[in-house]
């Protein structure tokens, strides 16, 4: 496929003593959808799951509602299990969910505490979290769910260890989320090390795409998502989606570890274009998606053209792949500012006087 913004041609474990076992791949077929509820016993790994959490949804989402020729693999972004069971009834098949503190902070219940002046306290914000990542590895046992870790510039290498390694044990089928920082990148290095799944959040580079890759070269295919935010470059005059496609080429003779999972996304032609542009992932709003569904799930045809609007162009910077990670300028003052915003709105949860 013509990866061309311009001109498109269409188309887990847990843990288990010191052990960690490698999990199969959740995303190995994306034809397949996710199925709700109601696997066997003999089913697939994420059955486990569904019967040892609620079971919250009812109906078994067929595989034949999702569109015939769509490769690239559509999770919701969103925090509030209730928008989850919407975007599933109306899509009628789901593939994962991208959580993070400022999703976390507009959840329904955590709002209610903020309102009612009834604060979490440091430990109940985890336990709070925890549930909510049980109830839609619930109802997305095949799927991924992405799980971030508490970051803000003074968070180092072990604390960000310490949170990814007790989130991967409260459910078989997460991500763990870890900003694209010298930390993060560490923390990422031995994390796909010991076998489990990562999702790089806060891109807004080429050079931060280059460094992932580096930092988690040997993990498993669909083990490490790469998050650009289009949203917030076109905030500031840039063409976001420059930059998928630019991240695209360069992963494209590679060994394919990282997956792109195109995020930020805010309108429907941010959606089409990353389709257009063959996003591994897109992880998109609630309004987003069921606007799709309500426009009977659309793909673009091979004379698609994405309006950029007078946007400002990101040239590609043609980087190479074969460096050590620290050997790249991973800088940008998007990402220092989306890390003051996630960990603000995580505190905004919590009683600071308790």
């Amino acid at each position: 496929m013509a990866r061309d913004c311009l001109h498109f041609h269409a188309e887990g474990c847990l843990n288990s003593g010191d052990a960690l076992q490698r999990r199969p791949n959740l995303l190995a077929d994306p034809m397949g959808g996710v199925a709700a509820a109601g696997h066997s016993p003999d089913g697939p790994p994420g059955a486990a799951c569904s019967r040892r959490h609620h079971q919250t949804v009812k109906p078994r989402y067929e595989a034949r509602m999702r569109p015939d020729n769509l490769k690239t693999r559509i999770f919701l972004d969103g925090a509030d299990p209730e928008e989850t069971r919407q975007v599933m009834a109306s899509l009628g098949f789901l593939d994962g969910q991208t959580t993070n503190p400022s999703l976390l902070a507009k959840n329904p219940e955590a709002e209610a505490h903020k309102v009612d002046g009834n604060k979490f306290s440091s430990t109940a914000i985890y336990d709070f979290y925890k549930t909510l990542c049980q109830e839609l590895s619930a109802m997305l046992p095949k799927g991924s769910i992405s799980i971030e870790v508490y970051a803000d510039a003074g968070t180092t290498v072990e604390e960000m260890l310490a949170q990814a390694r007790t989130f991967d044990t409260w459910i078989p089928n997460a991500h763990i989320k870890l900003p694209t920082t010298a930390a993060g990148l560490a923390a990422a290095a031995v994390l796909t090390g010991e076998g489990r799944r990562v999702n790089m959040t806060l891109v807004f580079s080429q050079a931060q795409a280059a460094a992932v890759y580096a930092a988690t070269r040997g993990a498993g295919a669909g083990d490490v998502f790469l998050s650009p935010f289009i949203g917030r470059l076109d905030d500031r005059g840039e063409n976001g989606m420059d930059l998928i496609k630019n991240i695209l080429a360069m992963y494209a003779p590679s060994d394919g570890h990282v997956q792109v999972l195109t995020a930020s996304v805010r309108t429907m032609e941010h959606f089409m274009c990353a389709l257009a542009l063959g996003s591994d992932l897109i992880t998109a709003p609630a309004k987003v998606l069921l606007a799709w569904a309500e426009a009977g799930k659309p793909l673009p045809g091979k004379n698609y053209v994405y309006n950029a609007k007078g946007l400002a162009p990101i040239p590609d910077e043609a980087l190479s792949l074969g460096k050590s990670w620290q050997d790249y300028d991973i800088s940008h003052p998007l990402t220092d500012s989306g890390l003051v915003k996630f960990a603000a709105d995580w505190n905004s949860l919590i009683d600071m006087t308790a």
